[in-house]
C-alpha cells in the first residue's frame, strides 16, 4: 500500500510542475470596453504561451446542433464565413464528418501542439539533459574522494554462487534492453539539437529512423525483462527492518563498516522498487505511444487525482493532448530510471570490488560476500549443509 501511494505521490508532484510548465496563467482582461470581442493583448498572450480564459469564445458557439452542414455554410470553395461554425471546430464542438475514420479524426483544430513541442525542446531536454550530466558528474567527483569499495583483508579466493544463469538472463535482458531504449531515446528527443550540425541533416535522418525502429522493438524485451525480474526476486526485496539498519549505516559506502544484508540490501531494494514502479509507468505510456489514441489514460487518471485532492486537472482531453501527455510523462519517467540505473552501474562496476562477478559468472567471492550480504551467506551455508547431511 505504501509502494502504490509513493507511486500516486510521485505521478501527483510530477503532474503538478508539469501542468505549472505548460503555461502560465494570463491576468484577466476587462471586456466590457470590446463587446465580448478577444483584444491585443489575448493574442499576445497566447504567444508568450501564457493560459487564457477564453470563455468569451468557448461559449459562444451559438447552436453548432441546429447549424447546417458546414459545406452549406463555407462553401466548397470558401463561401460566406460564420464565426459560429469555426468557433465551434476551434473549440472542438463541432459534429464533425470526416472520410478518414479513428478516435482523432473529428478533432479539426488542436493548437497543444505548440505548447507540447516548446516544454519537450525546452525544460525537459534542459532539466532532463543537466540532471544527467550533473549527476555523472557528482558520480565521478564521489569516485575521486571515496575511491573503490575494497574487500577488506582482501578476496578469499573462493566463491558462493549468487545468481543462476536464468536471474542473469533477467537482469541482462532488462538492462541490455534499458540502455538501448535509453540511447535510442535521447537521439530521438535531442538529436534535432545537437546531432544533426555534426552529422548533417541526411546522416541524422538515418540514425533517427533507425533509433525509432530500435526503440519501438526491443521496448517488447523491456517488458518480458521487467516481468521477469519481479517474478523472480519480488519476494526478496520486501522492506523489513533491517533495512532501516542498513540505511543509517549509509550501507558502508560512506564508510567502512559492513551493516548486515540477506540476497538484497536496503540500497539494492530501492533501486529494485524503483525500476518496477518507474518500468511499469514507462511501460504504459511507451504503449499508449506505440498503439496512438488507443490507450488514453491522463483524463480519468486526472479524474482520479481531482476526486481524492480537490485539484483541477484537465479531464476532457483530446487524443491529442492525450497523447502529448503521454510522451512528456514518458520522457520524465525515463530520465528518473536513467539516474537510477546509472548509480546501479556506478557501484555495479567500478564503484565496488567483486560486484560485478554477480551478474558476470554468478559466482562472487566468499569474503565479499560474508562482507556485504552476511545473512545471505549464512542462510546458503545452512542450506548447502542440511544437503550435504541429507
Amino acid at each position: 500500500m505504501n509502494l502504490k501511494l509513493l507511486a500516486v505521490a510521485v505521478f501527483v508532484l510530477a503532474a503538478l510542475s508539469f501542468n505549472s510548465v505548460w503555461a502560465e496563467d494570463a491576468p484577466a482582461v476587462d471586456r466590457t470596453a470590446t463587446g465580448g470581442a478577444q483584444t491585443l493583448e489575448d493574442i499576445m498572450a497566447r504567444q508568450r504561451q501564457l493560459k487564457l480564459d477564453e470563455s468569451f469564445r468557448s461559449e459562444n458557439l451559438g447552436d453548432p446542433a441546429s447549424a447546417a452542414p458546414i459545406t452549406e455554410q463555407l462553401g466548397t470553395r470558401g463561401g460566406v464565413s460564420d464565426a459560429d461554425t469555426y468557433r465551434s471546430i476551434r473549440y472542438n464542438e463541432f459534429d464533425a464528418r470526416t472520410q478518414v475514420r479513428g478516435p482523432a479524426a473529428g478533432v479539426l483544430i488542436q493548437d497543444g501542439g505548440i505548447s507540447w513541442y516548446k516544454l519537450r525542446e525546452g525544460p525537459l531536454i534542459t532539466y532532463g539533459g543537466g540532471a544527467l550530466l550533473g549527476f555523472i558528474a557528482l558520480l565521478a567527483a564521489f569516485y575521486l574522494i571515496r575511491g573503490k569499495i575494497m574487500i577488506d583483508g582482501g578476496p578469499a579466493g573462493t566463491t558462493i554462487q549468487r545468481f543462476k544463469a536464468i536471474e542473469r538472463f533477467g537482469h541482462w535482458l532488462l538492462a541490455g534492453s534499458f540502455i538501448a531504449l535509453g540511447i535510442t531515446g535521447l537521439i530521438t528527443l535531442m538529436g534535432r539539437s545537437f546531432l544533426i550540425p555534426v552529422l548533417g541533416p541526411d546522416a541524422f535522418a538515418t540514425l533517427a529512423a533507425g533509433s525509432k525502429w530500435v526503440h519501438n522493438n526491443i521496448a517488447w524485451s523491456f517488458m518480458l525483462g521487467l516481468i521477469m525480474t519481479f517474478v523472480m526476486w519480488v519476494a526478496h526485496n520486501i522492506p523489513n527492518k533491517l533495512d532501516w539498519q542498513w540505511l543509517k549505516a549509509g550501507g558502508g559506502i560512506f564508510t567502512n563498516s559492513h551493516p548486515s544484508a540477506k540476497k538484497f540490501n536496503a540500497g539494492q531494494k530501492i533501486v529494485f522498487w524503483a525500476v518496477m514502479v518507474l518500468g511499469f509507468s514507462l511501460s504504459l505510456s511507451g504503449l499508449s505511444l506505440l498503439f496512438p489514441f488507443q490507450l488514453p489514460m491522463f483524463a480519468e487518471t486526472f479524474g482520479v487525482i481531482n476526486s481524492l485532492l480537490g485539484t483541477e486537472f484537465a479531464t476532457d482531453l483530446t487524443p491529442h493532448e492525450e497523447m502529448q501527455y503521454a510522451n512528456i510523462w514518458h520522457s520524465i519517467m525515463a530520465f528518473v530510471m536513467m539516474l537510477a540505473i546509472i548509480a546501479h552501474i556506478y557501484i555495479g562496476t567500478i564503484g565496488m570490488e567483486g560486484a560485478f562477478d554477480a551478474m558476470g559468472s554468478g559466482q562472487v567471492d566468499l569474503e565479499w560476500a560474508r562482507q556485504h550480504h552476511d545473512l545471505w551467506v549464512a542462510e546458503a551455508e545452512a542450506k548447502q549443509t542440511k544437503g550435504d547431511v541429507s
